[in-house]
Formats: structure tokens, C-alpha cells, sequence
């Protein structure tokens, strides 16, 4: 019962990674809210978890501080956010348009940078932001240019906002999945069913531990990076990846 008397808030936690870690806050008694786009899977979730759900697109930074607001009013000060939304998507460089390019970032950086912006006045002293990442940002993987940047972009917001908020002592921290089984993988634009499948086949293979990881799996690596257990924690970018990176 870490979260017993906190306030939680997670952006985008109706399916994949959000999903598991709403559920896992819940079972440790936080106060939990959760934002997305898709009010069906918003209101499962919620029925699974007690939450508040709250209908909310990152890449709308109004909705964002709309959100975020309703929090504060229904819930109190937040102790801990987790900004978990993103959208994926894939494709060579010669192929990457501005439309695909502004849509990744829109959502990814500029979506999840002014979501955590607008938090700020909300957060309480002593909290806590953890933030969704990929490893992608630092491994130099074909078709994955526009997510990757992204990605790494939100890797620096991460580090120099720990570094800002230092004063207040709110840990800002990032959780970097590898290859993982969560609805993301089945969202990537233009993109069939086969080829879907051969790029989890391809996923697989690099992975050390020749497997995908479950959602849950990096739900437990938020909870512990959002806790009091990693109180002397900040501005880490924590891979859980099979060992992807690390070996």
C-alpha cells in the first residue's frame, strides 16, 4: 500500500502500460485519475479500478490543463503524474513525411512536454512525474526516425526538468519499454496485419531475453521509480528491455 492517501494521475492510462499501472496503483490504495482519448476503454478501466476517468487528447494542450484541473478539483494536489500517452508509428527516411513527422511529435514531445507544464501548479512538493520513454531513443533502429526523435526529445524535457524542479523536490524520472505487448504495436500507420506481426517477429529476435515484455513488467518499474523506494532517484531514464541496451 505505497499509494495509500496519494493522489495519481496518469495520462493515458486506458489500455497497454496505463492500463497495468492504473490497475497497479489502484491495488496499492491511490486516489487515482486517468485520461485518454477512447471513452470505452476509459470506462473500463475505471469500472476495473474505481478511477476517474477523464476524457483527454495529449496532443491538445487545452485538454491537458482541462484534465489535469478537474483533478485538482475532484481529487486534491497530485503526488505523483505519469504520462504515459503516445502514439507509434514507422517508416523509412526517404518515406517519412511532414504529415507522419508532426503527428509523432505533436503527441510524443510538444503533447507530453506541455502536459507535464501544466501539472506544475497542481503537483504537491515531494511529488513525483514519471514519464513513458522507448529505447528507441538511444538505439539506432531502421524506420523508426520520427518516433525515436521524439522520444529522445522527451529524454532531455525529462532530465532538465528533474533538474529544475529540484527546489520544489519533485523526482522527475522516465521508464524506457522495450519491446512490449500493449495495443500500441497494432497502431502503426499504414502498416497490415502481416507486417505488423513480422515487425514483433523482428522485435523478438532482438531482444536477449527472446520474448516481449509484458505491460505489467514496466507498471511495476513506474510504481517503484513513482514511491517513496526511490527517493534519492531523479533524472533517470530506467530501460526495461529484456537487456536490449544493456547487453
Amino acid at each position: 500500500m505505497r499509494f495509500e492517501g496519494k493522489t495519481v494521475a496518469i495520462l493515458g492510462g486506458n489500455s497497454g502500460i496505463g492500463r497495468a499501472a492504473a490497475i497497479a496503483f489502484a491495488a496499492e490504495g491511490a486516489r487515482l485519475a486517468i485520461t485518454g482519448r477512447d471513452p470505452v476503454t476509459l470506462e473500463k478501466v475505471a469500472a476495473e479500478t474505481g478511477a476517474l476517468a477523464i476524457r483527454s487528447d495529449i496532443a491538445s494542450i487545452t485538454d491537458s490543463r482541462a484534465a489535469l484541473h478537474t483533478v485538482r478539483e475532484r481529487l486534491g494536489l497530485l503526488d505523483v503524474l505519469f504520462v504515459n500517452a503516445g502514439i507509434g508509428g514507422f517508416a523509412p527516411v526517404a518515406e517519412v513525411s511532414p504529415e507522419l513527422w508532426d503527428q509523432l511529435h505533436r503527441v510524443n514531445l510538444r503533447g507530453c512536454f506541455f502536459a507535464c507544464q501544466a501539472a506544475l501548479p497542481h503537483l504537491r512538493d515531494g511529488g513525483s512525474i514519471v514519464v513513458t520513454g522507448s529505447i528507441g531513443s538511444v538505439l539506432a533502429v531502421p524506420g523508426n526516425v520520427a518516433y525515436a526523435s521524439a522520444k529522445a526529445g522527451l529524454r532531455a524535457v525529462v532530465r532538465i526538468l528533474a533538474t529544475e524542479l529540484l527546489p520544489r523536490r519533485i523526482r522527475v524520472n522516465m521508464v524506457s519499454p522495450g519491446p512490449t505487448e500493449t495495443p500500441l504495436l497494432h497502431r502503426n500507420p499504414g502498416m497490415t496485419a502481416e507486417q505488423v506481426d513480422g515487425l514483433r517477429q523482428l522485435m523478438i529476435a532482438a531482444v536477449p531475453m527472446q520474448r516481449m515484455g509484458e505491460p505489467a513488467e514496466v507498471a511495476h518499474a513506474v510504481l517503484f521509480l513513482a514511491s517513496a523506494e526511490a527517493s534519492f532517484i531523479t533524472g533517470v531514464d530506467l530501460f526495461v528491455d529484456g537487456g536490449c541496451v544493456e547487453l
